[in-house]
């Protein structure tokens, strides 16, 4: 058996190590709001759509540099950050989404999403079915597993929260990779061999594709896609071989690892907090919510996709 082996980093923390340091928490100052609601308002005077969102059109000259630092954060550090006081508040859904775009630029670039590539993703309940071989989770209002989106980094911008539940969870998926090599190093190894994962973009064998939970780069960085929801549903495939024994027990390890109150990190996202995570070394994930009567005050958060540099 390969001998697998803990990845020191530090991506590697415990939720009673980072709950309490405040500084992945950046809080805007009047000044930075001012300078987001100044550039808002050029790239609207200037006719600037979703897709041509730069930060040279949308300057932030005081803010920008507290950005680039906590990209240094979110890349080579602990792996995800919270901005908190974006003034979304009042705004409409395209000027928040111009906000969102204009300052997740400074962390990092924005990747198209989905086969529509739209620069941004509203993530809410749309009353679609999650049994459905087409259901995306940001569609639904019930509980997803901690998973890893496929680019380097996710940033979520809350405009609306829940009336119950929703709440933000994070990991670190490398301390979580330690604890399971400490714990049941047969069970590690066997994550680093490809499993089936589902695309859920409809039954034909192209929905279907294979790669490593656990993979570690020549210089020694360790990435981590998982998503039991997408695993499971993997199973669904008549192409796809029935999961294992070992198999099943690896997915419930990491599983009860990834809900280990020395590891999970929870966040109620407020309007105007935007979070970033590190996909290579953060897992999220989302408790069921129930939405208000109101469809003003529904659930509704922003997803972004980003660039910083990691991949390849």
């Amino acid at each position: 058996m390969t001998v697998i082996a803990p990845v020191k980093t530090a991506a590697a923390w415990r939720s009673d190590h980072v709950g309490d340091d405040p500084r992945w928490r950046l809080r805007l100052s009047e000044v930075h709001q001012d300078e987001v609601l100044d550039a808002l308002a050029a790239v609207r005077a200037a006719g600037v759509g979703l897709d041509d969102v730069s930060p040279e059109l949308f300057p932030l000259p005081t803010l920008g540099p507290h950005l680039r630092r906590l990209a240094v954060d979110v890349t080579h550090g602990r792996g995800f950050a919270l901005v908190q006081g974006l003034p979304v508040g009042a705004l409409a859904e395209h000027d928040a989404a111009l906000v969102a775009l204009g300052v997740a630029g400074h962390v990092g670039g924005i990747v198209p999403q989905g086969p529509e590539r739209m620069p941004v993703i509203h993530v809410r309940d749309e009353g679609a079915d999650p049994a459905r071989s087409t259901t995306r989770s940001h569609q639904h209002s019930q509980q997803l597993g901690f998973h890893a989106d496929p680019t380097d980094a996710v940033a979520l911008l809350c405009l609306w929260p829940a009336r119950s539940g929703g709440q933000s969870a994070i990991v670190s998926s490398v301390a979580v990779h330690n604890a399971l090599v400490d714990a049941r190093p047969d069970l590690a190894c066997l994550l680093y061999q490809p499993w089936w994962f589902d695309r859920r973009t409809g039954d034909g064998p192209d929905s279907f594709h294979q790669q490593p939970v656990y993979a570690v780069s020549p210089d020694g960085r360790l990435t981590v896609r998982y998503g039991p929801d997408y695993m499971r549903s993997a199973q669904r495939s008549p192409h796809v071989p029935p999961l294992t024994s070992q198999q099943w027990e690896a997915l419930e390890a990491v599983d009860r690892l990834n809900h280990d109150p020395r590891f999970l990190l929870t966040m109620d996202l407020r309007p105007g907090d935007l979070q970033f995570l590190n996909n290579h070394v953060i897992l999220h994930s989302r408790t069921a919510y129930a939405d208000h009567p109101d469809p003003t005050r529904r659930r509704h958060l922003l997803r972004l996709w980003l660039d910083l540099g990691l991949e390849g």
